[in-house]
């Protein structure tokens, strides 16, 4: 027994750090690198805020949580700036990844983020979606590291609800 334990226990402790930082993000962790979760947005009409099926969950369309700072109300060309509409987006993140602790109780169980559907409050002429976007993704490269990285559609709207600068939909795939 103990020449198996010998063997099993370098190659448990090499298979721990292989395993990758975002299996082990916590809000604790969290915290210790400066990112305060918000609290969680509920549903103000008839709907959910996630779906789960098998092990991916869906999660609704999300703006910013709480009450609004200054970069998240607002259409990005002309009431905000790209970098303004890239802090929008990092707030949607924000709460998006409220949501999903409130859902999982932890976010070590998000396996990896598959899908972002991002829309941004623009002007007609504006074409730096993607810019504002990299804001939300960022944010999940910076918490699940590579399995934070995802497919993604940016686009524009004429409006969002509230006048939301940042609008986005995510698909996750979670650990059983």
């Amino acid at each position: 027994m103990k020449k198996v334990l010998r063997i099993l226990l370098p190659a448990a402790l090499l298979l721990a750090a292989l395993l990758p930082a975002a299996a082990q993000r916590s809000v604790e962790d969290l915290r210790a690198r400066g990112i305060t979760l918000p609290a969680p947005n509920r549903p103000i009409a008839n709907y959910v805020t996630a779906v789960r099926s098998g092990d991916l969950l869906f999660l609704s369309g999300h703006g910013y949580c709480g009450s609004p700072s200054p970069v998240d109300t607002g259409k990005v060309g002309r009431d905000l700036s790209v970098e303004q509409g890239y802090q929008a987006a990092r707030h949607v993140g924000l709460c998006m990844l409220a949501t999903l602790q409130d859902q999982l109780g932890d976010l070590s169980r998000v396996k990896r983020v598959v899908r972002v559907s991002g829309m941004v409050n623009a002007t007609d002429d504006f074409t730096k979606h993607p810019e504002v976007m990299n804001g939300f993704s960022d944010l999940m490269v910076e918490v699940f590291g590579e399995a934070g990285k995802h497919v993604r559609a940016a686009v524009g709207m004429c409006s969002l609800p509230r006048n939301m600068a940042v609008e986005v939909e995510m698909l996750v795939q979670i650990a059983e």
